[in-house]
Parts: C-alpha cells; sequence; structure tokens
C-alpha cells in the first residue's frame, strides 16, 4: 500500500510540473512569436535568449502585493481562485498518457489512478470551477463584479453544455466511462469489404442485401 501511495505522489508531482513548466513556455513561445510580428525582439534578458523569463515572471507573481478590498469578505476572496484552479489540475490524474512501461523492473501505469468513471469525474470537477468565478465576484462586495462573475458562469455553463453533447458520440464508441488508452476498434476495411461480398452474394440476409445483388446482376 505504501509503494502504491509513493508512486500516486510521484506521478502527481511529474504531471504537475510538467504541466505548470509547459504552460509557462507556452506564454514564454506567445511572447516571442508576437513581438517577431511586431517587428520587436520580445522577452531575451532573462537567461540564454530569454529562456529564464518564465522563472522571473512565476517569481514576480509570487512575491507581487496582494490587493484586498476593505469591504470583502477576505476569506472568501482569497478561496475563489484555488476552487477554480485546484479541480482543473485534479483531472489531469484519470487522464492516460499511455499504456505502461517497465522502469526498474517495475510496471508503471502511465496515469495515477484508473476509474471507471473518468470522463463522469472530469466533468464535475470542471463544472466546480463555475463556482469560484460567481464566489470571486460576490466576495468583493461590489455589484459591477458580482455581474461580471455571474455573466462568466453563465458563459462557461452554455460551453459545458455543449461540451457533453459532443462527447456523447465518443461514449457511444467507447462503450463506456473510462479514460483510457484503448486499442484500434476492429471494424476494419477488411470487414467491410467482407460484407458488401456477403450483400452481394445474398447471404447476409438484410434487404440491402436483395437489392445490392438485384442491382449487381442487372447490366
Amino acid at each position: 500500500m505504501t509503494n502504491i501511495l509513493v508512486e500516486w505522489v510521484i506521478k502527481t508531482v511529474v504531471i504537475l510540473l510538467i504541466l505548470v513548466t509547459a504552460v509557462a513556455y507556452l506564454t514564454f513561445l506567445e511572447r516571442k512569436v508576437m513581438g517577431w510580428i511586431q517587428l520587436r525582439v520580445g522577452p531575451n534578458r532573462v537567461g540564454p535568449w530569454g529562456l529564464l523569463q518564465p522563472l522571473a515572471d512565476g517569481l514576480k507573481m509570487i512575491f507581487k502585493e496582494d490587493i484586498i478590498p476593505s469591504q470583502s469578505n477576505k476569506w472568501l476572496y482569497i478561496l475563489a481562485p484555488a476552487l477554480s484552479l485546484v479541480p482543473a489540475l485534479m483531472t489531469f490524474i484519470v487522464i492516460p498518457y499511455g499504456s505502461e512501461i517497465t522502469l526498474f523492473g517495475r510496471t508503471i501505469e502511465l496515469h495515477v489512478t484508473r476509474m471507471n468513471v473518468g470522463l463522469l469525474y472530469i466533468f464535475a470537477l470542471t463544472s466546480v470551477g463555475v463556482y469560484g468565478i460567481v464566489l470571486a465576484g460576490w466576495s468583493s462586495n461590489n455589484k459591477y463584479s458580482l455581474m461580471g462573475g455571474l455573466r462568466s458562469s453563465a458563459q462557461m455553463i452554455s460551453y459545458e453544455l455543449a461540451l457533453g453533447l459532443s462527447i456523447v458520440s465518443v461514449l457511444l464508441y467507447s462503450a463506456g466511462f473510462a479514460a483510457r488508452i484503448s486499442r484500434p476498434h476492429a471494424f476494419t476495411a477488411r470487414r467491410v469489404a467482407s460484407a458488401c461480398r456477403a450483400c452481394r452474394a445474398n447471404t447476409c440476409g438484410s434487404p440491402s442485401s436483395r437489392i445490392i445483388a438485384v442491382a449487381s446482376r442487372s447490366p
């Protein structure tokens, strides 16, 4: 049991480090591309070719002064961003990044945990992020912030409805809610060709096979 917990912790830390680093350097890449488009140099002061700029931005954000409105609910105002960030990061523990690898004689699955309802888990956690936005607007004790939070939450809910409907076809194809790496589907072009030959030979018994057989015999 201890080994499993240690493995879970290591996997979670690695995923979070890769995720945070990838997001930081995607922002760096965006700033570089925008600089080239606008005939500017872009970030190039910190580290070689500016590659340490994301680290400097992170340190600046950590030590930046946190301004809290005087009439706001302080604890809810601080909790609101975490309520949106933490559930979003928790969804990555059920996403499979591969099947499995063997490392130091131990077979390691390339996901933190396996759930039979992985997609439902992802949808449930991403829905919690809506409350963080509403809570941020309400806890500031400002009617304009509250209106902005309500508008943003309504926008996110409308996106979630479309996303939920778009995933229905994937659920029907995979026949389950588990997020896993599946083998290629057995319905290949060879089976399609054999089914067509059976229809031409009028051996599959379907109404379409009789139509195809008649059409193939006609000049």
